[in-house]
């Protein structure tokens, strides 16, 4: 059942995208600023319990439709609201559109919306490199994570994951505003990713340079600021043959990125590779989900 269910939500997504209004995620979003305009104070305690108080009745929803005699028509919809394979494409796509006809100012418009560095500055293989990037990274938080909760814990563990990656995109930096307000929701985020993101780098590794792939996501994804975009990042990058990361501005300032992957420096066809890398991983995990079904049915375990 599993397996059927991931595969009509990936359906469901290739197929209709993300709803363009009323997007639960949306929704929840606004509510999450609502809260912090109420809630806000320099401080740790404040932040858990904004965390909490967004995430109980979420839980609550989810587990109630998890209990309904027959959930499986529920599970897809949900999965399918929680992933966004079709809208992470639809976004790099725009880019590299940009790209081929040589318009580098509207590229730079269209990775800013998938990026928070900032992209005025950029030329053609900053901007592709920063759009494989987000292709990668996004490729588990949108995709990846939420499939391995599905499988995991059902519906609440994909509702969980899916409003606390929320939370870490809105508060989870390390500045003036949200560095003791944003800590619980980026500890959160870290903690639910953690297993994910390594099965995500170990399928990039495998739909790619294997060894390069493992090598990198080893050596250089430890030492990355995001502790598990680093492995996600450096995998994929080490499966393409391509480098990745470096020095970027954010806000103004230059931060002193290390370096994921290895080769040669991004170029705008590197961007449908790191598509095509996420494809080919997510049919390993389908291989996966069905194999161990089978398995389990055949009796062989």
């Amino acid at each position: 059942m599993i397996g059927w269910v991931v595969l009509a939500a990936l359906l469901l997504d290739a197929a209709l995208g993300e709803p363009r209004r009323w997007h639960p995620l949306v929704g929840f979003g606004n509510l999450a600023q609502w809260l912090e305009q109420r809630l806000y104070a320099d401080s740790r305690r404040a932040g858990t319990v904004a965390v909490a108080l967004l995430l109980l009745p979420g839980l609550l929803l989810a587990t109630a439709i998890a209990t309904l005699p027959s959930p499986a028509i529920a599970e897809v919809l949900v999965l399918y609201l929680a992933i966004g394979a079709q809208s992470l494409r639809a976004h790099a796509e725009a880019v590299y559109a940009a790209l081929g006809a040589g318009d580098l100012p509207s590229a730079r418009q269209a990775v800013a919306r998938l990026v928070s560095r900032d992209s005025a500055a950029l030329d053609a293989s900053g901007v592709a490199g920063a759009t494989a990037e987000s292709v990668l990274e996004n490729g588990n938080d949108a995709l990846f994570a939420s499939i391995f909760w599905y499988a995991l814990a059902g519906i609440p563990g994909v509702v969980l994951h899916r409003l606390a990656n929320t939370l870490d995109a809105m508060w989870g930096y390390r500045n003036a505003r949200y560095g003791r307000f944003g800590w619980a929701a980026a500890r959160l985020d870290d903690g639910l990713n953690y297993l994910p993101a390594r099965l995500t780098a170990l399928s990039y590794a495998a739909a790619g340079d294997f060894c390069s792939g493992l090598r990198c996501a080893h050596r250089q994804g430890r030492h990355w600021k995001s502790p598990n975009a680093g492995p996600v990042m450096a995998a994929g990058a080490g499966s393409l043959g391509i480098r990745l990361g470096g020095p970027a501005w954010y806000d103004g300032r230059l931060q002193q990125r290390g370096v994921l992957g290895r080769g040669r420096a991004a170029q705008p066809q590197d961007i449908r590779r790191a598509q095509e890398l996420v494809r080919r991983a997510l049919i390993l995990w389908l291989v996966a989900l069905f194999g161990v079904a089978w398995i389990h049915e055949s009796g062989l375990v």
